[in-house]
């Protein structure tokens, strides 16, 4: 991965943390910097961002809280997509990691192209979440 995408990647991934950019503007970047694609892993505590060609690079996420629940509440996941969706004055990128987490979510994927998420629980449960219209 080249140093420009992976600075992108990295001012994405902290722009989530320190509400700098909404989710719409982070995806924007992403695209424009050719990335089709990011994962985050709780379990390891990394992010992971894909170019079509392959490539890739893998960042260290900020600690939270918690640790990734045994069962998977797809009800409470949901819940905080919507409230993470609404970006009322208070929402914050690390309390819905650690909110989604305590509700099972192992990690997640989020497609552009396929304009998806789909968060996934330890047993390999999913929820599939449409990018709004």
């Amino acid at each position: 991965m080249d140093a420009e995408r992976t600075s992108i990647a990295q001012n994405c991934l902290n722009a989530a943390y320190n509400g700098s950019m909404s989710f719409p503007q982070i995806v924007g970047r992403l695209m424009d910097a050719g990335f089709e694609s990011y994962m985050v892993d709780y379990r390891r505590n990394t992010q992971s961002f894909y170019l079509a060609d392959g490539d890739s690079v893998t960042l260290s996420k900020p600690d939270e809280a918690g640790s990734v629940a045994a069962a998977f509440d797809e009800a409470g996941i949901a819940a905080q997509v919507k409230w993470a969706q609404a970006n009322g004055p208070d929402y914050s990128y690390r309390a819905f990691c650690e909110n989604v987490k305590a509700a099972g979510c192992a990690g997640y994927i989020v497609s552009f192209s396929g304009r998806r998420a789909v968060y996934f629980g330890r047993t390999a449960q999913t929820h599939v979440e449409h990018f709004p219209q």
